[in-house]
C-alpha cells in the first residue's frame, strides 16, 4: 500500500521565494470528497492526475496516484467535479537535503500560502526553515478537498 506521510505549514513570510527551484501552476477539483475517502483529479502543468486518498491517521494516510490524459482530466473537472476547483501554484523549494513544497493559492483560495514537506517516517527529522509558521498539519480546514468546499476567502 501507498502511505503519504506529510506535514503541513502556514508560512509566514516570503524567505522562501529566493531558493524556488520550479513553479508549477495546478488546478485541481474531487469526484469523491467524502471522510475517509478523496478522489481527485489535478492538472499540474503539462501533466494530469488521478489521486485517491484514504482516511487520516494523523499525519499519514493511503495514497494511490495514476497519471491520466490532461484532456480527460480537463472533462473529468469540467462534468463530473463535486467541488469548486482549487488553483494554486507549487514551487519548489530544496532545505538542507529536504523539498519543501510551498503552494500559494488563487481564486477563492487567495492569501493562503502552505508548506508541505512529505517525510519517509512519521518521526522523521528536518530542518525547520525560518519562514515557517504554525504547523496545520491535524487542522482539516487546511486540506485541499475542504478548501474546496469551504474556501479561505469565507473563514
Amino acid at each position: 500500500m501507498a502511505i503519504e506521510i506529510e506535514r503541513k505549514f502556514l508560512v509566514c513570510d516570503a524567505g522562501w521565494r529566493e531558493a524556488v527551484s520550479r513553479s508549477t501552476r495546478m488546478v485541481q477539483g474531487y469526484l469523491v470528497a467524502e471522510p475517509g475517502l478523496t478522489l481527485r483529479v489535478r492538472i499540474a502543468g503539462e501533466q494530469a492526475f488521478l489521486t485517491l486518498k484514504g482516511a487520516s491517521r494523523g499525519i499519514a494516510r493511503a495514497e494511490y496516484e495514476y497519471p491520466v490524459p490532461v484532456a480527460d482530466a480537463e472533462a473529468m473537472l469540467r462534468d463530473l467535479a463535486c467541488t469548486a476547483l482549487v488553483e494554486k501554484v507549487r514551487h519548489l523549494v530544496p532545505v538542507a537535503g529536504r523539498v519543501w513544497e510551498v503552494d500559494e493559492f488563487a481564486g477563492a483560495n487567495a492569501g493562503l500560502v502552505l508548506a508541505e514537506l512529505e517525510l519517509e517516517d512519521e518521526r522523521a527529522a528536518f530542518v525547520r526553515p525560518d519562514w515557517l509558521g504554525e504547523e496545520v498539519s491535524d487542522d482539516p480546514r487546511y486540506f485541499n478537498a475542504r478548501l474546496a468546499r469551504h474556501p479561505y476567502r469565507d473563514w
